[in-house]
């Protein structure tokens, strides 16, 4: 009997991890190779990878302008990041922050517009944050109820009941909260006191979500509740075993999740907006599962992701303003590139082998 010996490649976890050096080596060879792949693309269509590039730096980090600009994006991407990072270590795959925000948001709205002329500032912005943590938290409770009572599929329920929460806002711009004239399909502007003031030339928001990145860290690394999302996370069996009681938790995370959404919503609407409107969430939602996903739930590496996503939006923008690059291409540039870095994870977290395998 002949004996062929014939390969296959098998693809298998690196039980130990990869050498940190190695990794960020692999981080930054994808990113290089995004910049390369996006400059040919420039080049084909008649623009300088060079000149586009600068543009994109000077147009987010060029002056104190164009920083404070940045600064807000960053803000509701990485307050959200550390919103669902929480639900994701735990593998509940919260993708309705989009949908929580607005919650939050709309909540915050109620109170801005019926005591924002007759309150004080201070208290009424305690007010609006706490109506939307709570209204945040409430409404990411509900596909929590539903996955620890009947195991439902949180990633559909959640993705959903975005769009439901997004219908209210357009029921409420054209019906009770709609600003006059009738028809105009709009929400009032805040009042003053009802706006987050600035701090260095940016609304106070950065400064909420650096205290949130510090206090996440301790929750996720230091407490009781952060030990049981990581066990929750490995393994929900072994939680039970364990004793835990796993449907609550994942209700009690789900609550944490929403509410800090809630309050990015109350950052946006009183911060940024100073209203409120279907599109209140921008995205933000979405984008943070990149932010969390490649700053490895790590809080304070989300700052780092946050703000080099911010850079690229805000550059893109200036990008599109300055040399006339279609919108569409520099949303391409920053996709490819968000891309190739959550590529790059898969061979971190994996190798690929050859083995032999012997056919008769």
């Amino acid at each position: 009997m002949n004996e062929k010996s014939a390969r296959k490649l098998q693809l298998s976890r690196r039980i130990d991890g990869m050498h940190p050096a190695a990794a960020w080596s692999i981080r930054v060879a994808s990113i290089v190779f995004a910049l390369i792949v996006g400059g040919l693309l420039l080049l084909a269509l008649g623009y300088s990878p060079l000149k586009a590039y600068g543009t994109i730096i000077d147009g987010s980090l060029g002056s104190k302008t164009f920083v404070r600009q940045t600064i807000k994006i960053a803000i509701p991407l990485l307050g959200c990041a550390l919103a669902i990072a929480p639900c994701f270590k735990m593998h509940f795959w919260n993708i309705g922050a989009e949908g929580q925000i607005t919650a939050g948001a709309i909540g915050a709205t109620f109170f801005a517009l019926k005591f924002g002329k007759t309150m004080p500032q201070l208290p009424l912005l305690l007010i609006m944050a706490v109506a939307a943590i709570l209204c945040g938290g409430l409404w990411a409770l509900i596909p929590a109820f539903f996955k620890a009572k009947w195991n439902t599929n949180e990633t559909l329920f959640t993705l959903m009941m975005n769009y439901i929460i997004i219908g209210v806002v357009k029921w409420l711009q054209g019906g009770p909260w709609e600003a006059p004239p009738s028809g105009s399909q709009m929400i009032a502007q805040f009042a003053g006191n009802a706006k987050l003031p600035s701090v260095l030339g940016v609304h106070c928001g950065w400064i909420i979500v650096l205290v949130l990145t510090v206090l996440m860290f301790i929750y996720m690394r230091y407490t009781k509740h952060g030990y049981e999302i990581a066990v929750i996370g490995d393994s929900s069996n072994t939680a039970r075993y364990a004793g835990m009681n796993v449907g609550r938790i994942m209700m009690r995370t789900m609550f944490l999740s929403g509410s800090i959404s809630g309050l990015v919503g109350f950052i946006i609407v009183s911060g940024a907006n100073h209203t409120l409107y279907d599109g209140v969430a921008g995205g933000v939602g979405f984008t943070a599962i990149s932010v969390a996903w490649l700053a490895q739930l790590n809080p304070f590496a989300m700052i780092i992701i946050a703000s080099m996503l911010a850079v690229l939006t805000k550059g893109s923008q200036t990008l599109n303003t300055r040399m006339q690059v279609p919108s569409t291409i520099a949303d391409i540039l920053t996709g490819f590139i968000l891309l190739c870095m959550l590529g790059c994870e898969f061979f971190i977290n994996y190798k690929i082998s050859v083995r032999r395998k012997k056919e008769d």
